[in-house]
């Protein structure tokens, strides 16, 4: 059953060419190490909500946009394989700081729920 690792981050909106290359600098190592598919997603229709939203749980700023990303796997186990590659690989660190503030990333795994295609 496939496997997924979502985040959510507030990255300036000025970086984003920076974040591009970073994300594909990144997502080329990780489909490398075993991951089958990588996605980001810059916001575009991000509404603020009246009690909770994007924004709010990563504390964005003014002049940030919400970034969506999720990365699949085959398994879990296969999750967990790519994340001790990548933390071990130096290309990795090569790939310089993420261009955005990661103490306000919120990420985790998840098992599918719901896989439907038109």
């Amino acid at each position: 059953m496939t496997y997924v690792a979502g985040m959510v981050a507030a990255v300036p909106a000025a970086d984003k060419e920076k974040m591009l290359a970073h994300a594909q600098g990144a997502a080329k190592l990780i489909l490398e190490f075993g991951a089958t598919r990588v996605t980001d997603c810059w916001g575009d229709d991000v509404p603020e909500g009246k009690v909770t939203d994007f924004f709010r749980a990563v504390k964005a700023e003014k002049d940030e946009v919400i970034l969506f990303s999720w990365i699949e796997f085959s398994s879990r186990a296969a999750y967990e394989q790519v994340f001790e590659k990548m933390m071990s690989d130096p290309r990795m660190a090569e790939l310089g700081d993420m261009p955005f503030d990661g103490k306000r990333m919120i990420f985790g795994g998840f098992d599918v729920l719901l896989d439907m295609s038109a």
